[in-house]
């Protein structure tokens, strides 16, 4: 049986993205997404999932420009895991949204609607070398 590793969420922006640069100069940026869950618990709350999208190259570029705290978005992509020692020497995991794909939703600035009015002739597909995020851990504190 073969495997498929996909999501879609929709969710609002928890803080502004953070764009950086891999040594070797490829933008990648990374966004905090809340996500309230479907269902409401037993005291009548519902709950939010708080998850690390990983946007890469020219589409990482816009969403640095035009996203910021509080806007909602929809994501497409992956999950991936990812592990390293901290400080303590204990080992910690992580798990992260691979986007392949960002859509604006709700509220748009005058020069973000230019931007989707041109289409997405800018959409590059992402290509994540070795199936995996470079080991840029250091630079790229998620």
């Amino acid at each position: 049986m073969s495997s498929y590793n996909r999501v879609i969420l929709i969710g609002n922006l928890t803080r502004d993205p953070e764009l950086r640069y891999t040594p070797g100069g490829t933008p990648v940026c990374t966004l905090r997404l809340a996500v309230n869950r479907p269902y409401l618990n037993q005291q009548g709350e519902r709950k939010t999932d708080f998850l690390n999208v990983v946007v890469w190259r020219k589409q990482a570029e816009k969403c640095a420009e035009y996203l910021s705290k509080g806007r909602s978005i929809a994501v497409e992509g992956r999950l991936q895991t990812r592990d390293w020692e901290g400080p303590d020497g204990q080992r910690r995991y992580a798990v992260d949204v691979i986007a392949d794909r960002v859509v604006f939703l709700g509220r748009r600035e005058r020069a973000e609607d230019e931007f989707l009015e041109a289409g997405y002739e800018d959409f590059e597909e992402p290509v994540i070398e070795e199936n995996h995020l470079p080991d840029v851990d250091d630079e790229i504190n998620f």
